[in-house]
């Protein structure tokens, strides 16, 4: 099996990437320690604060966003990070040549119960038309990321990422300590019947989305045999979808402040959808291309439908 490294230069990135994607995975590899800890870190359980989305924030949340926070910003080759957990773009090197946007740690509802959770993260060239420590350093499209990938913690720590090539599956050998290729190419199959919804907001959908999921679980024969599979962690439910196939959607709905769902375009659609789509499938926003969608925001939410590529285009073509 290969390691990392040598598979990154193989696919063309130039060292200074390679030195960036270490500094995120070195944070990666003290996460996955904890994670593993679990209450014997002391690790578990909630703070008192909440974080700019109004989310009561777990302790392992504000660890995990401390350590990559901290690792980022002694690199000198940052500009400037954002995190999910950050009200504002946090400035790093003004003379940086790339700017790093992360979800530290992506679905913490299941870190209690020792559910799948994971780190999701982003690179861009950094902007010379704007201050190093501006948010307007992020306003980028997702066609524009360099690197994108995640790292999913469970019964073993996998890498699932992509610097615009395939999208490649590494494993965390805890021997030495190294992230080894374990799946080459990651392959979406064109279709699948599963699905993952949240369907506790099945209330709040318009009526396409509430028709298109009655269909779906009433198994009219465009749906024929459909299963539901839901993590409460997008970026578990996005490696399976990677894994075996079907769709990932997240409608927006009638509450305030969910209009577009609660999916950030910046540290969740865009760099799922880039592994997503450099794997075959197909990432879309009512419609749009999620990779095309001019962001204007740094907190931004939008629906999204993502996964293999029929399924995505029936659940389009039935909703918008």
């Amino acid at each position: 099996m290969k390691r990392l490294i040598p598979v990154l230069k193989q696919d063309g990135v130039s060292i200074d990437l390679i030195m960036l994607i270490r500094t995120v995975l070195a944070a990666s590899k003290e996460i996955s320690f904890r994670v593993s800890q679990g209450a014997l870190a002391g690790v578990l359980g909630s703070t008192l604060d909440e974080n700019i989305q109004g989310e009561v924030q777990k302790k392992l949340d504000v660890l995990a966003n401390q350590l990559i926070k901290d690792m980022l910003l002694a690199d000198d080759s940052v500009r400037a990070i954002a995190s999910e957990e950050e009200d504002h773009v946090v400035g790093g090197n003004p003379q940086g040549q790339y700017i790093v946007a992360f979800d530290p740690l992506d679905g913490s509802s299941n870190i209690d119960i020792n559910g799948q959770i994971g780190t999701i993260f982003t690179i861009y060239k950094a902007r010379d038309d704007v201050p190093h420590d501006s948010d307007l350093q992020f306003s980028q499209k997702g066609a524009d990321q360099l690197c994108a990938g995640y790292v999913l913690y469970g019964a073993s720590t996998l890498l699932v990422m992509s610097t615009g090539g395939p999208t490649r599956c590494f494993t965390l050998d805890q021997t030495h300590g190294g992230y080894l290729l374990t799946q080459q190419t990651m392959r979406v199959p064109e279709k699948r019947n599963e699905f993952a919804a949240n369907m506790a907001n099945y209330r709040y959908w318009n009526d396409a989305n509430r028709q298109f999921f009655a269909d779906v679980t009433h198994q009219d024969e465009k749906y024929d045999k459909s299963s539901m599979r839901w993590n409460a962690a997008m970026v578990g439910d996005v490696h399976r979808v990677l894994s075996r196939g079907g769709v990932f959607i997240y409608p927006g709905d009638k509450r305030a402040g969910v209009e577009n769902g609660k999916i950030r375009l910046l540290y969740e659609a865009n760099p799922l959808a880039m592994l997503v789509e450099n794997a075959g499938g197909l990432a879309l926003s009512n419609g749009q291309s999620i990779l095309q969608i001019a962001p204007t925001s740094l907190h931004q939410r939008v629906p999204i439908a993502m996964g293999s590529k029929l399924n995505v285009e029936l659940y389009t073509a039935a909703t918008t």
